[in-house]
């Protein structure tokens, strides 16, 4: 097939899409002065809790090169409550992070009217080293954030569309880079006990070794959850690393290692809970769960001065993951059950090296990055059928060998006191290698280049006030066994390959301001259009087309702070996303479940794109200074949702309340209360629909007769199953306690 010239395709997560054309095992998730611009260094500073400096103090006043681009000091991340270390993230205005099983597994994400599955055209990176996984056992671009240390974050800088030469794969609808302290003043540990079984341990110090610092980190944490069929989740996490100089001149080297193992409460279908067969907390398959590894050694090197600058980092990671999952329950196996084993293994190493040549050109001020980016992976993945974890088949298995290399070249020229420009450019190249274990059909080769222009404006300021105009082409790869795949591993029916390399575009204008003093208030407009993309579905081992899309939106970010003991917050997110075109497959498909109505409501064809968030609105107040009493509430709100293309069901909004309370000794003690879900909320965390079969349905019956007898009901309405909302609750009110001292 003829790759796409555009993408960001609508991502189903964790879900079967409700249609019925060609179903297929688990068809469960979408494998889914003034100076140029750039992503900042991470300042030297103390951690941002107990006895703290300000670590990225000054982020605010870093310049950006579009007005939906922010940087986030570590202090103002972790002086939210976070129930989770990937909530870190969602200082990023827009972003809502949620979560459908146990906390061991990545979290799913959505920004821009985007479903993002579980990290699909979000790129997020730890001190240069990329967190989503391609050709991923569960998802391309699988991002798992779960060995993310909060009180390590120095800056948090967001970027948002295609605009930048320097972002690659994964960045079309945004980017998430996050950067740690290398150091702190005083030795910090802390204990946390709260609801639901919750207790975390943590300790972070640092010294002086030889020329430069030496800092170690660790934190231990268990967790059962409010669920019927405890988490029991068990996590521990460590940190050490060696730094000299500055973060312009010096280096650091880095080692970090993570290990998790869990239980999960998987989403459920709301029949299952109004008929009393399980409560709001409980599951249909106790057996879901997962463990994951993780261990990586990175290296940073800056040098600059008047003239030049230069950037290195290089990375090498060891990551392991097995996930077990159970969607549908017995649609596809009325014996055992619809549960599955995802299994990547995988070694993964690259390199991000520029240079900037600093200078005047025709008397204009003139600043030239040029760069080169490479990854390689080799990866062992697989994915078969299993009843309470044990082994009952594979569904495929594959052996994959991925690399890339990419170079980039961006200019930033002042033109007069008012206006700058920003143009750039990046090729990629990437190279696969399949080996099918089980079908050698599926085996194959595949090479694909793509190359994407950038261009941006920069007015201002005038009174205080700056306007963005930014447009871009930017690009997703899709899964490698996807590129090569030639029959269905669950039928061996023919099916369509998918692009490699698949190309976005997006454009944004927008007004960033600082008129009122100790306000900064910024608009963006944005667009994203998607053809045609094809993309590879790991629950199933298959491939699956989506229609063209559009979507246009806007975001509104507000930060306040008129004292130094008052910060407050608000973001406004609207996005509208439609498909484009008709889907005569899906009329057909609906056509043939005439007569089912518990089949065939929410299959009719439609332009609305299942899980896309039309609103997304948070709001927050901070006080306190240094010492004494401080405090913070934060509410967050997840918009509606069309969960089938008709928007036959659409998923209730989601309203959280979180807040902390606490008190700063003088002598460098802290307590501290944070409470979630005040409220109360019973509310959907996340909410999908589409079709299932439980044994206790009337469908599952006539679909499998007791005896072996023929099915009464029609082929079509047994694959289908029946369509439901399927939700995985806002988990209710908890209280956490914290201790915290340095020393």
């Amino acid at each position: 097939m003829a790759q796409g010239t555009t993408t960001l395709a609508p991502v189903e997560v964790e879900a079967p899409r409700p249609r019925l054309v060609a179903p297929a095992r688990h068809s469960g998730s979408a494998a889914k002065g003034r100076h140029a611009a750039r992503r900042p260094a991470p300042p030297v500073a103390v951690a941002s809790g107990v006895g703290a400096t300000n670590p990225g103090a000054n982020v605010a006043q870093l310049p950006v090169g579009a007005a939906s681009e922010k940087n986030i000091s570590g202090t103002d991340v972790n002086a939210r409550p976070l129930s989770r270390p990937v909530e870190a993230l969602e200082v990023a205005p827009g972003l809502i992070i949620t979560q459908h099983s146990g906390d061991g597994k990545a979290n799913q994400y959505f920004l821009r009217g985007v479903n993002l599955d579980h990290g699909t055209d979000l790129a997020i990176t730890i001190d240069g080293m990329p967190v989503n996984m391609r050709t991923h056992g569960h998802g391309q671009g699988y991002a798992d954030m779960n060995f993310l240390i909060p009180e390590l974050i120095s800056v948090v800088n967001v970027r948002k569309g295609p605009y930048f030469a320097d972002e690659g794969d994964f960045s079309s609808v945004g980017a998430i880079h996050v950067s740690l302290i290398d150091s702190v003043e005083r030795t910090m540990a802390s204990i946390t006990t709260g609801s639901f079984g919750y207790n975390r341990a943590f300790g972070v110090t640092s010294g002086k070794t030889g020329d430069g610092n030496l800092l170690v980190a660790a934190e231990a944490n268990i967790y059962n959850g409010p669920w019927d069929d405890p988490d029991k989740l068990k996590k521990i996490n460590a940190v050490v690393r060696y730094s000299q100089g500055t973060p312009d001149n010096g280096f650091s080297l880095t080692g970090m290692a993570y290990a998790n193992r869990w239980n999960s409460t998987d989403q459920v279908p709301l029949r299952a809970i109004t008929s009393g067969q399980i409560g709001l907390y409980g599951a249909l398959d106790p057996t879901d769960g997962g463990n994951a590894e993780r261990f990586s050694i990175s290296g940073r090197y800056r040098d600059s001065d008047s003239t030049s600058a230069t950037k290195v980092d290089f990375y090498a990671i060891k990551s392991k993951l097995n996930l077990w999952n159970n969607f549908t329950f017995f649609l596809s196996d009325p014996e055992n059950g619809d549960q599955f084993h995802q299994n990547d293994d995988r070694v993964l190493g690259g390199i991000n090296a520029s240079h900037t040549f600093k200078g005047y050109l025709g008397g204009f001020r003139t600043e030239t990055e040029i760069g080169a980016q490479s990854r390689y992976d080799n990866i062992n993945v697989s994915l078969g059928n299993t009843v309470r974890r044990q082994f009952l088949s594979t569904t495929r298995s594959d052996l994959v060998k991925e690399a890339s290399a990419g170079i980039f070249v961006q200019n930033t020229t002042w033109w007069t006191d008012w206006l700058r420009s920003n143009v750039g450019w990046r090729g990629d190249y990437y190279n696969a290698s399949v080996s099918s274990l089980f079908n050698a059909a599926n085996s194959g080769t595949a090479n694909a280049t793509i190359g994407s222009p950038k261009a941006g404006l920069v007015f201002g300021p005038f009174a205080r006030t700056e306007l963005f105009v930014n447009a871009g082409e930017g690009f997703h790869s899709n899964d490698a066994r996807g590129v090569t795949i030639r029959e269905s591993p669950s039928d061996g029916s023919p099916v369509d390959s998918s692009p490699f390399l698949v190309k976005t575009r997006g454009a944004e204008v927008g007004l960033r301001t600082k008129l009122i003093p100790g306000l900064t208030s910024s608009i963006a407009l944005f667009t994203l259009e998607s053809a045609s993309e094809i993309l590879f579905v790991g629950d199933a081992g298959d491939t699956e087309a989506s229609r063209p899309s559009r979507r246009i939106g806007f975001e509104w970010t507000n930060d306040y702070k008129p004292t130094s003991w008052l910060s407050l917050e608000a973001d406004l997110a609207m996005t509208r996303a439609r498909f484009r075109g008709s889907n005569a497959d899906q009329a057909a498909a609906y056509a043939e479940l005439d007569g089912y109505p518990a089949s065939q409501t929410g299959n009719a064809p439609g332009n609305y794109i299942p899980g896309a968030p039309n609103m997304i609105a948070s709001a927050g107040i901070r006080l306190g200074e240094a010492k004494g009493w401080f405090g913070a509430l934060r509410y967050r709100y997840f918009g509606p949702r069309p969960l089938t293309e008709d928007a036959a069901f659409i998923s209730p909004a989601t309203g959280l309340l979180n807040g902390q309370v606490g008190y700063r000794f003088d002598n460098g003690w802290r307590i501290q209360l944070d409470a979630f879900n005040i409220l109360n909320s019973k509310s959907d965390q996340i909410t999908y629909a589409y079709g299932s079969l439980l044994k206790t349905d009337a469908l599952f019956a006539a679909c499998f007769p007791a005896g072996g007898g023929a099915p009464t009901a029609p082929a079509a309405v047994c694959q289908t199953g029946i369509m439901d909302r399927i939700l995985h609750p806002v988990e209710p009110l908890a209280l956490r306690v914290t201790l915290a001292g340095a020393f």
